[in-house]
């Protein structure tokens, strides 16, 4: 199984025409275009899965830098998220992370930056 990411798409552009396009070059088990959770609009970019890894990568290799509904497009493999890694990329957390906010210093701190809410010296907030 494999993904892609495609980027670049036209606002207009929908799951339906996505799926229908990608499935000139296979099976699509999933097309997908990511919208906005107020507005419901595009955000331009979509994820694409297929069965057959062959599929796949004749799908990326015709569709990157190529037209799609009025724009060109960016195709690449998407990584998944359950690989581990991503997610946000190891942010220390919400107040303060050591610099503003509360802890570094004002509530609760120690004058060094210690204490307070998730200090970057404070505990396991995760």
């Amino acid at each position: 199984m494999s993904k892609l990411f495609i980027g670049g798409l036209s606002y207009g552009t929908d799951d339906n025409r996505l799926r229908q396009k990608f499935e000139e070059f296979g099976v699509v088990e999933d097309a997908i275009v990511v919208k906005d959770r107020d507005t419901g609009r595009s955000r331009g970019f979509g994820f694409v899965r297929f069965s057959n890894d062959d599929e796949a990568t004749a799908a990326q290799e015709a569709m990157n830098d190529a037209e799609f509904d009025g724009r060109r497009i960016r195709v690449d493999k998407a990584s998944d998220r359950s690989s581990g890694g991503g997610g946000g990329g190891g942010r220390r957390g919400g107040y303060g992370g050591g610099g503003g906010g509360y802890g570094g210093g004002g509530y609760g701190g120690n004058g060094g930056g210690g204490g307070g809410y998730n200090s970057s010296g404070g505990g396991n907030w995760r």
